[in-house]
């Protein structure tokens, strides 16, 4: 029989951390939500979902759904690292005009 005081956790147990970083680590994959005082269930589910949408979780199950060919893991892959480089470069060369224009005016005053 089981102790009616007995509290069950729907989360899975926490490991035993050797440092705080790791506990903080443990604490930020908690990838659950708790449903507040007077909230309507579709809130907490939609608060949910938008949770695990920025952490990649909803897009890797996606890819994960069928299997997924070396040449198109390459593929993505490739295209990924593209975008990244775009967004990369389109920082670094504001930042570069912007000092090649502090560059320029401080040896136009001179």
């Amino acid at each position: 029989m089981t102790d009616p005081s007995a509290t069950h956790s729907l989360r899975a147990p926490q490991k035993e951390f050797s440092s705080k970083s790791h506990q903080r680590m443990a604490n930020e994959t908690d990838r659950g939500v708790t449903v507040k005082k007077g909230e309507s269930v579709d809130r907490a589910l939609k608060r949910l979902k938008s949770k695990l949408d920025s952490e990649g979780i909803m897009e890797e199950i996606r890819r994960r759904r069928a299997f997924e060919t070396p040449a198109g893991r390459k593929r993505r892959k490739a295209r990924s690292a593209a975008k990244r480089h775009r967004v990369r470069w389109r920082y670094v060369s504001e930042y570069a005009k912007s000092e090649k224009d502090k560059h320029e005016k401080a040896s136009s005053e001179d």
